[in-house]
């Protein structure tokens, strides 16, 4: 846990400033003795683990700032991408499976497909909750590599499906035992990487999600060419084979997460990943950034109160509201995307190979939007791009002659389902300003999954939108998917209004106070997180 903080006097007034003005300085709140001192309390009181390395005095150049950015990059988010293969590897496989008549072989419908996507992502959505809840208690370091063990195993099972009943109980288990994934991620990464940086590395993340698409559709070129191999099917072996890579992953990633930056060696790595100025570096830089991320333990279990504390926290709804709406127009076509291709006269190999264009540029615009925000700092008119790139692409898909029909144009319609694919896709951006607008790590640990299960909602209804009844054109589908896209845009307006009122109301209140009422507040107060007077929200 580390050696007991050894206070500093920081109460003479006459004494001269901590550090001298250099660059970080700018954006160190502990410059200020009472808030160093206050913060040092706070530190210790709850056993915070990098206590013993918090330093308000602590200097550092730009460039050992950097080197130790590029070694975090190749030691956490890398590894953070590298378990997020494996994620969306069990999760997505599903999609070159049925290009392989899996639903023919097994006897189900498109109906019982979008009921199998519903009950995975109900399941997903459910989990969500309890897995941040057990993760808080045991620490990401250790629940999210016992996660991908189980699962993994779940995902082989799959070569034995038999029906539908079968089929479901699979998609219920990964729902399951999936849920929580990425928000533990997200808390995990936040331990190292500023609020600034945290979109960027959550941007190289959901870069993963299109690489792997990339890998596993050049995977199940070759995969499902076994089909006969022991009399399986194509589908089977990829289920067998894919899920064993996450198996592999998943007991790898046991002696690759560190529970924080000061607990990095450990008898398999006796070096550590860092040296004695590195860590201070690591800590105090993070702890500058946002000084709440040192309010908790890293094993420190939720309590009912705090959980219902941090869901009541309406002023994060807005961002959750956006969650469940932006992503769901382009839910049905990205699921739906190998089995349009075939209806319109592509076979099952060259399907797959025609979805790799899309996801490459998926990564080339995901990257570019996280960028443009990061150089701008905004969040909700960047964005906005997204929605505004697919609303041509859906009103021409609404109009398009038989998207799903063998008499259809299927250069045409390859063409326009793959440009609308290509979006400027904007999660990183919104799980770094749910992370933002949290200010505090309960708040934040809950914030991530009830955002994450916003996600997974708008993908359940997403995925119920195309019936069989409405097939092949998808007439009555393609209108909701527009309605549902220029709602997004209406939303990401409101959102801007809410938070830039929010922010005017408090900047009323705090330019009324006296200097003295302000740090008897700052001394006083029981507000915490985004509920703080001095707290603005970002947008």
């Amino acid at each position: 846990m580390g050696e007991p903080l050894k206070f500093t006097d920081f109460s003479d007034t006459d004494s001269t400033p901590l550090i001298a003005k250099s660059r970080q300085d700018e954006d160190n709140p502990f410059l200020d003795p009472v808030v160093a001192k206050r913060y040092m309390t706070l530190y210790e009181k709850v056993g915070y683990e990098c206590r013993h390395v918090f330093d308000p005095t602590l200097e550092w150049s730009s460039n050992e700032e950097k080197r130790l950015v590029r070694k975090l990059d190749r030691r956490v988010c890398l590894w953070a991408c590298i378990m997020f293969f494996g994620l969306q590897v069990d999760r997505g496989n599903i999609v070159q499976a049925v290009s392989d008549n899996m639903l023919d072989d097994l006897h189900l419908t498109t109906n019982d497909y979008n009921l199998g996507y519903t009950v995975f992502l109900m399941a997903f959505l459910l989990s969500e909750l309890p897995s941040q809840l057990v993760s808080k208690k045991l620490g990401p370091d250790r629940w999210i590599p016992l996660q991908m063990t189980l699962w993994s195993v779940v995902a082989m099972s799959q070569a034995a499906l038999q029906g539908k009943y079968s089929f479901l109980a699979t998609r219920a288990l990964l729902g399951i035992l999936e849920g929580g994934f990425i928000p533990v991620i997200v808390l995990w990464l936040s331990y190292f990487y500023t609020s600034r940086e945290l979109p960027t590395r959550l941007s190289l993340f959901w870069t993963t999600l299109s690489l792997t698409k990339i890998v596993t559709s050049l995977l199940a070129f070759a995969l499902l060419h076994m089909r006969g191999i022991y009399g399986w099917a194509g589908w089977r072996w990829l289920f067998l084979i894919e899920g064993f890579i996450t198996l592999l992953i998943g007991l790898v990633s046991f002696f690759k997460m560190p529970a924080s930056a000061v607990e990095t060696k450990a008898w398999f790595r006796p070096q550590g990943w860092f040296n004695d100025r590195e860590v201070r570096i690591v800590v105090n830089r993070v702890l500058r950034d946002d000084p709440s991320k040192g309010d908790t333990h890293n094993r420190q279990a939720l309590t009912l109160n705090s959980l219902w504390k941090a869901v009541r926290d309406y002023d994060l709804w807005p961002i959750y509201i956006l969650g469940m709406i932006v992503y769901t127009p382009m839910v049905p076509v990205s699921s739906y995307i190998t089995l349009t291709l075939k209806g319109v006269g592509f076979d099952t190999f060259v399907t797959n190979l025609l979805t790799i264009p899309y996801n490459i540029a998926h990564i080339v615009f995901l990257m570019g939007l996280t960028w443009l925000s990061e150089r701008l700092n905004e969040r909700t008119f960047v964005c906005i791009i997204q929605n505004i790139w697919t609303l041509p692409c859906l009103i021409a898909l609404r109009f398009w002659p038989g998207t799903g029909s063998m008499t259809a144009d299927p250069r045409g319609t390859y063409i326009l389902v793959t440009v609308l694919l290509s979006y400027p896709y904007c999660n990183a951006i919104m799980a770094g300003w749910v992370s933002k607008n949290s200010n505090n790590v309960d708040t934040r640990s809950v914030s991530a999954a009830l955002y994450n299960m916003c996600v997974q909602l708008g993908n359940v209804i997403g995925n119920n939108i195309y019936r069989a009844d409405d097939r092949p054109e998808y007439r009555r589908g393609n209108s909701i998917l527009l309605a549902m896209n220029i709602l997004a845009l209406l939303g990401y307006f409101a959102t801007k209004a809410y938070y830039l009122s929010r922010n005017k109301s408090r900047d009323r209140k705090w330019a009324m106070m006296t200097d003295d009422q302000r740090q008897e507040y700052l001394d006083t107060t029981t507000d915490t997180g985004s509920k703080r007077l001095d707290f603005r929200f970002a947008h």
